[in-house]
């Protein structure tokens, strides 16, 4: 008796070369006359060179031909062609797979060289992990004016799951230091893509100085608020005592002094470019400080931030300050409160939320938030957020978010 039931088979069909205009046409074309079923397919092309996976399912009737036919047409296009049969066991196990344990790692630098990418991904190698892609976020670098080669950063797709997640985000870190890269790790969720609000601390983080040290200084008080400062890092004093100190010792201090001191704002390197394009993408922001509404208007003027809150000081009739300031303290607890308030007013996931800031009073809301970043962090932050950044600009952060410098209309030279 014949058993009349079509056996079907999958093959792996791998093409290499250089790109060209009508190949992958061409390609399906051939395979439409099979009637072969598409299971998966993935393309790269780098520099003009193609690299084009196509998995494939057809009755074991027509492999042969397909093959064939392909070899003809690959002669013809001036490009390489293998095959694979892959079991049905094997195939199964991917289908099983899929959508399980996936993160994306991004390692941005000013520039990236074959050692850092090496013990990156020495590391994910002792992790378990397998690397299922990897895609170039940032513009191409040019030789002829490598002045304008301002960032690098390659975006790895993981497939696994880490056997010691917190040793390796200290391999991680290390890294970070000793070689001059930032690394990320996220899982790769729905979320991860998804990110509508963004909050960040102001002084050290938006801007490379603490705004009381600055009125200090003009004050002549600068030792006397250092001391105090250092009284709370040793955690002799909690934040709103060594707050309510501090402002004591500006009273009398003119208010054209923070006038000059607003025009001057030393601006962290790529905060404008990544405020432009958050503004651009929809993104909600928010600073969340324990400086002064004074310097943070001017980011709401500057940049359209959706909300400040910080510490709004006093000043008297005589245009002078009186030493005090106004409603509570914007302390670590409350930034972490504001977070999610605002996130609950905006209708955003938590999972959806982006905290940044630097010292020990953002460590709260830094971990509150669906992404949390330790901007150019004191050790202790650095330590207890999974994301930091070190070396280079705020505009790091767009890379962490999955935005390519493509979508930006960007080739790299900003």
């Amino acid at each position: 008796m014949v058993n009349n039931e079509l056996k079907e088979e999958q093959i792996l069909i791998g093409i290499t070369g250089i790109d060209q205009p009508g190949l992958t046409a061409t390609i399906m074309r051939i395979l439409s006359r099979y009637e072969a079923q598409i299971l998966d397919i993935g393309q790269a092309n780098i520099h003009s060179t193609l690299s084009l996976g196509i998995l494939i399912r057809i009755s074991t009737e027509k492999s042969g031909f397909v093959m064939k036919d392909l070899l003809f047409a690959a002669t013809e296009l001036g490009v390489h062609i293998d095959f694979r049969p892959v079991a049905d066991k094997e195939y199964e196990g991917w289908v099983r797979h899929q959508g399980k344990n996936r993160y994306i790692l991004s390692v941005v630098g000013r520039s990236l060289t074959a050692l850092q990418i090496a013990l990156v991904t020495a590391i994910i190698r002792q992790q378990g992990f397998n690397i299922d892609n990897i895609r170039r976020l940032t513009g191409r670098m040019s030789i002829e004016h490598p002045e304008s080669n301002l960032r690098t950063c390659f975006e790895f797709s993981l497939r696994g799951k880490p056997t010691d997640r917190e040793q390796m985000q200290s391999e991680f870190m290390r890294l970070s230091r000793e070689h001059g890269i930032e690394i990320s790790f996220q899982e790769d969720t729905m979320y991860r893509r998804m990110r509508r609000l963004i909050c960040f601390d102001m002084d050290s983080t938006l801007i490379q100085a603490e705004c009381i040290d600055e009125l200090a200084r003009r004050h002549g008080v600068y030792d006397q608020v250092a001391a105090i400062t250092a009284s709370a890092m040793r955690g002799e004093i909690d934040f709103k005592e060594s707050f309510t100190r501090r402002v004591a010792l500006l009273k009398g201090l003119d208010i054209s002094v923070m006038e000059d001191v607003q025009k001057n704002l030393p601006i962290t390197e790529g905060c404008d470019r990544l405020m432009k394009v958050l503004k651009k993408a929809g993104y909600k922001i928010a600073i969340l400080s324990g400086g002064f509404t004074y310097f943070g208007e001017y980011f709401r003027k500057t940049y359209g931030v959706d909300y400040v809150y910080a510490n709004e000081l006093e000043v008297g009739e005589d245009g002078k300050l009186t030493g005090r300031y106004k409603g509570p303290v914007v302390d670590g607890h409350r930034k972490a409160e504001l977070l999610k308030l605002i996130a609950q007013v905006e209708q955003i996931n938590l999972e959806q939320t982006v905290a940044v800031g630097d010292g020990a009073n953002d460590l709260l809301m830094i971990s509150e938030a669906g992404l949390g970043i330790a901007f150019h962090a004191k050790p202790k932050v650095v330590e207890s957020a999974e994301q930091s950044i070190n070396n280079i600009g705020l505009d790091a952060i767009l890379y962490f978010l999955g935005f390519k410098d493509s979508y930006l209309g960007e080739d790299g030279v900003a």
